[in-house]
């Protein structure tokens, strides 16, 4: 059985997801049509055209094979998987192989995603990759293992020496080849996968983003080598991380069965003070309650 869905509504950005270590992480912003990570494919990932794939561990990549297989069962476009380089070999030879065993090998894009390589959605929308915190035990030279990933609105605002002017006048300036408007970006949601921390929370569309979804997996005191030794966070990180970031929410996803919510919010009380960061608050806070059912009906 899947992990329960949480369901956060705000700003006007709205995410579906779940985020458990080592179980599963799949995060979802449907007006977007993208995903983070893709978990195992649950419905939730199946109804969007893009997956962002931050590395290749089970929990995050599990249902690359069942996502492009249930897509083409129910008579859709295969969607697009973006992945570190080094993943598009190997996912598409796993496609191969399980085709031996179900069959059918679905039909599939699966595109290498560079940092800072932009990826365009829509013409108002992009995606822009970057490089994490979060080598394998595996390197390889030119090889990115791991990336985060941020969605950034794009839009075009008429340059100021050009205010006032009428529609004609600016229709004749644009025929003349004079620049008419200059490009704005606006950071909307980034996600920076499973990560120690880096350099990355220096760049502008990280820290600016409105939403950010920042792992955060150990909590203990006793666990701060656990968390060096598999390039995690660890919420002690939170001390330096926390003043470079000027986000409007941050939600921490990534806890594990070791730590119960509730322990984790002490934990993270105890760090950072009673007061802590009100932008501060985990994913998993926001389950999506089930329908309430109505009264039976009388016999």
């Amino acid at each position: 059985m899947g992990l329960p869905v949480a369901e956060f509504n705000d700003a006007g950005i709205h995410l579906l997801g779940a985020s458990l270590a080592g179980e599963e992480t799949y995060l979802v912003l449907p007006e977007l049509n993208l995903a983070f990570d893709v978990g195992r494919a649950p419905r939730e990932v199946l109804a969007v055209d893009h997956v962002f794939l931050s590395h290749g561990h089970m929990d995050h990549a599990a249902g690359i094979a069942y996502y492009f297989s249930q897509r083409m069962f129910i008579d859709n476009r295969p969607g697009t998987v973006y992945v570190p380089a080094g993943l598009d070999g190997p996912l598409q030879e796993l496609l191969r192989i399980w085709a031996q065993i179900d069959g059918q090998e679905p039909a599939a894009n699966i595109v290498v995603a560079r940092p800072g390589q932009d990826v365009p959605l829509r013409r108002d929308l992009i995606v822009r990759p970057f490089e994490v915190n979060h080598p394998s035990r595996r390197r390889e030279r030119g090889v990115v293992r791991a990336l985060g990933f941020s969605a950034i609105e794009v839009r075009h605002k008429l340059l100021p020496e050009h205010e006032g002017l009428t529609g004609p006048q600016i229709v004749e300036l644009k025929t003349q080849g004079v620049p008419i408007t200059r490009r704005v970006e606006a950071p909307l949601v980034c996600y920076c996968g499973d990560t120690a921390p880096g350099d990355f929370f220096e760049l502008d569309y990280v820290r600016e983003a409105r939403l950010l979804l920042l792992e955060c997996t150990f909590f203990d005191p006793d666990h701060i080598r656990r968390a060096r030794q598999g390039n995690h966070m660890h919420v002690r990180d939170l001390r330096d991380v926390l003043p470079k970031l000027r986000n409007e929410r941050i939600l921490l996803t990534h806890l594990s069965r070791r730590t119960s919510l509730a322990e984790a919010r002490a934990h993270l009380r105890r760090e950072l003070g009673p007061d802590v960061d009100p932008r501060l608050s985990f994913l998993m806070e926001y389950r999506r309650r089930r329908p309430a059912r109505g009264p039976r009906p009388a016999p």
